[in-house]
């Protein structure tokens, strides 16, 4: 992650070839910029744009989940994507996402976690996990319904679908969409204001806002545990083996082909 920094606002690109793919060097990148920026008091806004360009963040490593056989055992703590998703959604600071590309996985869950959204007309997130026999892990299962509500975040999580700008602005997940220029302009200017503010005043409404959804931390424990439970049941590996052998987590076939991906995952939805 390379960040810049100017009057208060701290502008980061996520720049991790090939595909920016969520993997425990992106994370350790996050959470290594969440360590500097937590102790910068100046910093009012920070700013998240993608190097690549036809993804924010690409999803969670699928190799590495079909490889994984963890044993069943109790839960504690939210696991360490889910915990670092957490470090941003309560950081002093602003964090603003500025989409253009495709974000799904657990690339739609940074962005999930992050205060505000704005969206070019390329923009599309999937949470495309329950195909795959797993769920939204790091953070996505508990943020979805705060974010658009019980019913549209069962559509979201449970048909799997690319949701699309238009769509995502309607929500009101995504604040503002338009071409990428106007976009840039439009996020300059609301960055811009909310860095004039006094950063102890913006640090402290976002401990409210954060106070009045009070019980995120056991929810992710919660999510955390039953992804545990998902992932020891090895039910996933089938599922996964197909997404990757369909073309997933390949750039060709996650920008021209993702649908047909997804319909060759639920090939055998039952069983296998």
């Amino acid at each position: 992650m390379r960040a810049t920094s100017h009057g208060g606002i701290v502008s980061v690109v996520i720049d991790h070839p090939p595909t920016n793919l969520l993997d425990g060097a992106l994370l350790e990148g996050l959470r290594s910029l969440l360590d500097h920026l937590e102790g910068e008091p100046s910093v009012r806004v920070v700013i998240f744009r993608s190097a690549d360009p036809d993804f924010f963040v690409m999803h969670g490593d699928a190799e590495l989940l079909v490889a994984l056989h963890p044993p069943l055992a109790p839960v504690v703590d939210a696991n360490p994507a889910a915990a670092t998703m957490q470090r941003l959604a309560v950081a002093p600071f602003v964090s603003i996402g500025l989409l253009d590309g495709a974000a799904r996985g657990g690339g739609c869950e940074l962005l999930c976690a992050m205060d505000v959204r704005f969206g070019t007309e390329r923009a599309v997130i999937g949470q495309p996990e329950v195909a795959m026999g797993i769920l939204p892990g790091a953070g996505g299962s508990t943020r979805w319904p705060r974010l658009v509500g019980w019913s549209r975040a069962l559509d979201i999580l449970l048909t799997c679908r690319d949701v699309d700008a238009a769509e995502l602005l309607a929500l009101g997940w995504l604040l503002a969409v338009g071409p990428p220029e106007r976009m840039e302009g439009e996020l300059a200017a609301f960055a811009g204001r909310i860095a004039r503010m006094p950063a102890a005043s913006v640090a402290a409404v976002k401990r409210v806002l954060n106070a009045s959804l009070a019980g995120l931390d056991a929810a992710l424990v919660t999510e955390s545990e039953e992804l545990g439970r998902l992932l020891a049941s090895g039910g996933h590996q089938a599922p996964l083996r197909r997404f990757l052998d369909a073309g997933g987590q390949t750039r060709a076939g996650e920008t021209t082909g993702m649908a047909a991906i997804l319909d060759a995952v639920l090939e055998s939805p039952e069983g296998s």
